[in-house]
């Protein structure tokens, strides 16, 4: 029977936050940033374990009690120098069935929620290729010199921003991954083999937190959410 796993990659620093201690860590409503992504993925009734790969030389995880979340829950200290690296050294370390389902879930999206993960489940799940969960793209978008001038307005016809989770096949996706290791999302790399993954409408909400100011909306989303 074809299972649903979801894997978080937790494994860098998020330098742009400008704060020595990891991103995923951060304080965000009385939690590490880290937990709502997990406490979402891991409730999520259909999802039958969460990886969560992080540094081999991490000190902060096991600081926190996670034994809320029982087994399905499951610390993989494997992650790699990059994103895919850390996402491909999981799969591996997983070793799931092929024909297994993976949603790969960023740590920094800690808004996530099960109506995210039950559209995208249903989207794809007999889905030959898997998809994404991503927005069109609404701001109007300007190409710049190299003074940060600009150079023209590019049209937003047909763009989206890419979201997680992204779910594909675990051994289609492991397979992607080794063969296009430099990709900074997983649906790259699928298409890296001439493959077309679905666009899952997603919400505004499901941003990814990068700036210090980012904490500010999260924490007010959480706290409407009743998290």
């Amino acid at each position: 029977m074809t299972e649903f796993h979801a894997l978080v990659p937790a494994a860098g620093f998020g330098a742009r936050m400008g704060h020595e201690l990891p991103k995923q860590y951060l304080p965000l409503a009385g939690q590490p940033m880290i937990f709502h992504a997990l406490n979402t993925l891991c409730s999520c009734p259909e999802i039958s374990t969460v990886f969560v790969v992080l540094a081999p030389d991490d000190t902060h995880f096991h600081t926190y009690d996670w034994s809320r979340f029982g087994d399905k829950l499951q610390p993989l200290y494997c992650g790699g120098e990059m994103r895919a690296d850390t996402v491909l050294n999981g799969l591996l370390a997983s070793e799931l069935e092929p024909d297994d389902w993976v949603l790969v879930h960023d740590a920094a999206r800690p808004c996530l929620t099960q109506a995210h993960l039950a559209k995208l489940i249903a989207e794809l799940r007999d889905d030959a290729v898997g998809g994404i969960l991503a927005m069109p793209v609404a701001d109007t978008l300007k190409r710049a010199d190299a003074n940060d001038r600009i150079l023209c307005t590019e049209s937003r016809e047909q763009l989206w921003q890419a979201q997680t989770p992204q779910m594909f096949r675990a051994g289609l996706l492991t397979q992607a991954l080794q063969n296009a290791p430099q990709v900074t999302d997983e649906a790259s790399a699928i298409e890296a083999l001439g493959l077309q993954p679905k666009l899952v409408l997603s919400e505004p909400t499901n941003f990814k937190v990068t700036y210090p100011q980012d904490l500010l909306l999260a924490e007010l989303l959480l706290t409407q959410q009743g998290k």
